[in-house]
C-alpha cells in the first residue's frame, strides 16, 4: 500500500485537543484531502503507540473505528509506517505527525507542501499580530509556507485600536462563506460552535418578510462543559473577574458569558442594528448544547384579528429553510429530543419545533405622547408585537461545529 505523502493535497492540523482530534476524525470519514500533517509540537507518552491510543479513543464519541464504520464492522487501526519520521496510515489515509515545534512560524508546512492549516490550539487568535511575534501567531503559519490558515475559534484582537486586517475574515459555512475572496483572504476564523448554530437559527428569520423586522433579540446557550473549566474547585488567578470559572464543572450549573453575539455581528452585520444580547449557562454534560432564542417582532394582524406570526408560521419558516437553502445545515424536528439524541448529529442546528412558543401583545402609544414627538394622530395607537421563543440543539464538538468547519475548509480548498 502506498502511503507516501509526497505530491498530495495534505491538510495541516495544528493541535490535537478536542477540536483537532475530531477534525482528523471528520477527515477520515470524508476524505476531502489526500492525507494530513498534524503538528503536536512535542512528544506524547513513550512512543507513537501512545499517541495512536489518544487518536483512536474518545470518552464522548467512543472508539474511532466504531464511530466511522459502525458496530460489528472489521476494526480499523492506525498503523505505524515509520516511527522515526512519525508517518502513520489509517485505512490507506496517510498521517504525518510533527513533534518538534510549537511556534507556527517554525512548523514544517512548506516541506510537506501543506496549503491549508487548521489551527486548533486556541492559543493564537489575534490576526493582527506579526509572524515574528514572540511565542507565535496565526501569521506564523503563512511564514512557514502555508497559503491559508483557518482558526477553529473566533478572532480576538487584543489591541482595540487595531482593525481587522484586510486579509482576514470570520465565516460560518452556509451563512457568509461566499464572501471568501481567494485573491485577498488568507486568515480565516470559523467562529465558534454557538455562533454557528445561532447564525443558522437567525438566517431564515431575517430572510422572511414577516419576521425580518426584529425589534430585539437575546440568546442563552445551555452549554456542555469544556476544557476551559476546572474539574475540581481551584483558586482563581490574580485579577480574575469571574470567580465561577474556577468552580467544579462536575457539580455545578455555572452562569457564564459568551462572545457569540459579537462574533455574529461580524458574520451577519444586520445584527448590529438589533442590539443582540447573549449569555451562557454551563452544565455538567460532555457535549450537545441548546440555544434558547428569544425574539420580538413587529407584526400585523390578519383579517380575523389574529397575529400573522405564531408557532405554526415560525415552524414553517424553518421547515422551508431545512428543505431549501440551508438543507443539511439546519434540520427541523418535532421529536421531543434530549441532548444525547443529538450527539454526533451532523447539522449546524436542529430546531426543536415541538417547543416553539409565541405570544402577541400590544404597545400603547398615547395620542399625547405622539404629539410630543411631533407626530399627529387622531387617537391612541396600539401596535401589535409578537414575542417568540425558539429552541435549537447543536453538538458543540463534532456534529455541529466540526462538520461545519470541515465543509468550510473543503470549500476554501476548492476555491
Amino acid at each position: 500500500m502506498n502511503v507516501a505523502i509526497e505530491n498530495r493535497n495534505l491538510l495541516g492540523i495544528n493541535g490535537l485537543g478536542r477540536i483537532g482530534k475530531l477534525v482528523l476524525w471528520n477527515e477520515l470519514i470524508n476524505r476531502n484531502f489526500d492525507g494530513a500533517v498534524i503538528n503536536v509540537g512535542r512528544e506524547v507518552g513513550r512512543s507513537l503507540n501512545d499517541l495512536i491510543q489518544v487518536m483512536e479513543t474518545d470518552s464522548t464519541y467512543g472508539n474511532l473505528s466504531r464511530f466511522i464504520y459502525g458496530v460489528g464492522a472489521p476494526v480499523k487501526r492506525f498503523n505505524i509506517v515509520d516511527e522515526g519520521s512519525g508517518l502513520l496510515e489509517f485505512d490507506g489515509f496517510p498521517v504525518k505527525i510533527l513533534r518538534n515545534h510549537r511556534n507556527p512560524a517554525e512548523i514544517e508546512w512548506k516541506k510537506f507542501s501543506v496549503r491549508i492549516v487548521i489551527d486548533c490550539t486556541g492559543r493564537f487568535t489575534d490576526p493582527t499580530l506579526p509572524a515574528e511575534k514572540e511565542g507565535g501567531s496565526l501569521r506564523g503559519h503563512l511564514e512557514a509556507g502555508a497559503e491559508m490558515v483557518v482558526l477553529s475559534a473566533p478572532f480576538k484582537i487584543k489591541d482595540k485600536t487595531k482593525k481587522m486586517p484586510d486579509d482576514s475574515l470570520m465565516m460560518v459555512y452556509g451563512i457568509n462563506h461566499l464572501d471568501f475572496n481567494p485573491e485577498k483572504h488568507r486568515i480565516i476564523s470559523a467562529a465558534s460552535c454557538t455562533t454557528t448554530g445561532l447564525a443558522h437559527m437567525l438566517l431564515p428569520l431575517l430572510q422572511k418578510e414577516e419576521t425580518a423586522a426584529i425589534l430585539t433579540a437575546s440568546m442563552s446557550t445551555v452549554h456542555a462543559a469544556t476544557n476551559t473549566q476546572n474539574v475540581l474547585d481551584a483558586v482563581p488567578g490574580a485579577a480574575a473577574s469571574d470567580l465561577r470559572k474556577n468552580r467544579s464543572v462536575f457539580n455545578n450549573i455555572i452562569l457564564s458569558t459568551t462572545g457569540a453575539a459579537k462574533a455574529l455581528e461580524k458574520i451577519m452585520p444586520q445584527i448590529e442594528e438589533i442590539g443582540f444580547m447573549a449569555d451562557s449557562v454551563r452544565i455538567p454534560t460532555n457535549t450537545v448544547s441548546l440555544i434558547i432564542l428569544n425574539v420580538t417582532f413587529n407584526t400585523r394582524m390578519d383579517k380575523k384579528s389574529e397575529p400573522v406570526i405564531n408557532k405554526s408560521f415560525l415552524n414553517n419558516v424553518y421547515i422551508e429553510a431545512a428543505t431549501g437553502q440551508q438543507k443539511d445545515l439546519l434540520v427541523f424536528s418535532e421529536k421531543q429530543s434530549v441532548s444525547a439524541d443529538l450527539m454526533g448529529f451532523p447539522a449546524a442546528v436542529v430546531i426543536e419545533g415541538h417547543e416553539t412558543h409565541t405570544r402577541t401583545g400590544f404597545i400603547s402609544l398615547p395620542e399625547a405622547a405622539m404629539a410630543s414627538l411631533g407626530v399627529t394622530v387622531s387617537k391612541d395607537l396600539h401596535l401589535p408585537v409578537t414575542h417568540a421563543k425558539i429552541f435549537g440543539w447543536y453538538d458543540n464538538e463534532y456534529g455541529s461545529y466540526v462538520t461545519s468547519l470541515g465543509k468550510l475548509v473543503n470549500y476554501l480548498d476548492k476555491n
